[in-house]
Formats: structure tokens, C-alpha cells, sequence
């Protein structure tokens, strides 16, 4: 992967400051490692690929918050519209640290607000007390929950891979080797081959990548690391709406002749088949 990102001109996060789009339309695409090598390969001339001190790659660590009965899953689960997250998402490289309400609408727009963090450790779950008054302005306008009955409920890391067309008007995020950790049940869940694309942009501007994607068959795909990752890892969640989701990660799993690997609590590590999921 590293040696086909080298086929495309650099842009460093300081020329990406200017590409917020905090208030947004996202499409995701869900595919596999060997199509992606091909995406890349088709788009070198059209982007721009983001590097953090000459690297393409950069880490990146999320911890999902939630109600103790999962509000929040629920809604999304149930196929509600208007609906939100809260989170910590992590910067690992660039060592920077969010606190973030996302809150998608019924017209499918996206708006992100959040807050920095200071002194916060990727995985440090005990490190944050959301009813404290340190968030308490924020989480009260930003937030449509009690901000004291949020706890910690998945955490996933992921490698990002981020692209900006040379128009410098949308941005494309690639993430893989999603990996997932649920705080409940102790269950862990690597995803193999599974990649995520995001195709982010204010309102219908052209987009160079869409017919790339089009060619290679890539479809859109609704794929929430939070609803995907719990219903993975937690029995206990119902997911009857997700199981053609689950069902066409699994195809993609097979197709790509890739395993998810499980963790269990005791330690006992399993070769899953993409069956499984």
C-alpha cells in the first residue's frame, strides 16, 4: 500500500486546515484491501495524499460513548435519521484530542462539534468524567442526552488514509486494519481485509473519485464503526435491521478469501470464518 500511496503528490496537514467541512454530506463505501489497490492506482493523477512527517498512514484511536442500555445504538439500529454520537477520537500521530458530537439530520447532513482535550491517553478509559462542569457548556448545547449517564461502550482503531482532490474541494478517507474493543463484554474483533471509504463534501460538487468507484464496482454503503463494531462484539444489541449489512461484509470477507479473528475474554484467540460475523 505504502509504495502506491509514493505515486501521489503531497499535501501536509497544514495545507489541509483549510478543508474543514465540518458541515457536511458523507457517502461511504465499503470494500477490500486488493480493490483498494486498484483506486489507488486509478487515482494518482486526481489527489493529493495527506502525509504527517512524510507519512501516509496515521493511527488513529476512537472511544464511543453511550446511554447504559445504548440510546444511541438503538436509534440508529431502528433507522432513525436524526440521531448523534458522542466520542473521543484521537489524532495518535499528531498526538491531538477531541472530544466530538456528531449529529446527522433527516436531510442526511452531517455536523460535527467537538472540543479539544487535554492531557487524554488513547485507551485510558477511566482519564475523562463527561458530567464534570469542564464539559458541561458544551455537552449541554451540543448534546441531546444526559451527559451524566454517558459511559464508555466500543473503542476501534484504524490506519487512515486521506485524499484530497486536487481541487481541494472534498476529501476522501480510506480506513483499514479496523479493529474493534468492546468495554462491556470484553470482546475484540479484528476485520481483515475490510476497508471504509468516506467521500466527504459540502453539498453535489464534482467529485473525480465517484466514477473510479463506479468502475470498480464499488457501491455505496452505509458502514458506522460504532453500530457495525457493537453489533459485533456484543450479543446482547439487537441488530435484525444490520444483518444485510453484516451479510455483505461477510461476502466481501469471502471474496477477498480473508478471517476475522475474535478475542474472547479468556484469552482464547479463534480463526473466525467472515461466516461468523
Amino acid at each position: 500500500m505504502e509504495k502506491l500511496l509514493q505515486n501521489f503528490a503531497p499535501i501536509t496537514l497544514d495545507e489541509m486546515s483549510g478543508i474543514r467541512l465540518m458541515n457536511r454530506t458523507d457517502t461511504k463505501f465499503v470494500t477490500t484491501k486488493p480493490k483498494l489497490s486498484q483506486l489507488l492506482m486509478m487515482a494518482s493523477d486526481d489527489y493529493y495524499v495527506q502525509q504527517i512527517d512524510g507519512n501516509p498512514l496515521a493511527a488513529y484511536y476512537t472511544l464511543y460513548f453511550d446511554t447504559p442500555d445504548c440510546q444511541m445504538y438503538h436509534v440508529h439500529e431502528a433507522g432513525h435519521t436524526n440521531r448523534q454520537k458522542l466520542r473521543i477520537r484521537s489524532y495518535v500521530d499528531s498526538h491531538l484530542d477531541y472530544l466530538e458530537v456528531k449529529t446527522k439530520n433527516n436531510h442526511g447532513r452531517t455536523k460535527k462539534q467537538r472540543i479539544s482535550l487535554h492531557d487524554f491517553t488513547p485507551g485510558c478509559l477511566s482519564a475523562i468524567d463527561l458530567g464534570s462542569a469542564q464539559y458541561a457548556d458544551f455537552l449541554g448545547q451540543a448534546l441531546h442526552y444526559d451527559a451524566a449517564t454517558m459511559q464508555p461502550q466500543l473503542e476501534n482503531r484504524f490506519d487512515r488514509i486521506t485524499l484530497v482532490n486536487k481541487g481541494k474541494t472534498e476529501r476522501l478517507t480510506i480506513d483499514l486494519n479496523l479493529r474493534f474493543h468492546n468495554v462491556v463484554t470484553g470482546d475484540y474483533r479484528f476485520m481483515g481485509d475490510i476497508v471504509i471509504i468516506e467521500l466527504k463534501r459540502d453539498g453535489l460538487v464534482p467529485s473525480p473519485i465517484l466514477a473510479m468507484l463506479r468502475q470498480l464496482r464499488i457501491m455505496p454503503h452505509g458502514f458506522s464503526k460504532y453500530i457495525i463494531g457493537s453489533a459485533l462484539t456484543n450479543p446482547a444489541l439487537h441488530c435484525n435491521r444490520l444483518k444485510p449489512k453484516l451479510h455483505d461484509i461477510s461476502s466481501l470477507l469471502d471474496s477477498s478469501r480473508s478471517n476475522v479473528v475474535a478475542i474472547r475474554p479468556a484469552k482464547q484467540v479463534e480463526i473466525i470464518t467472515s461466516h461468523s460475523a
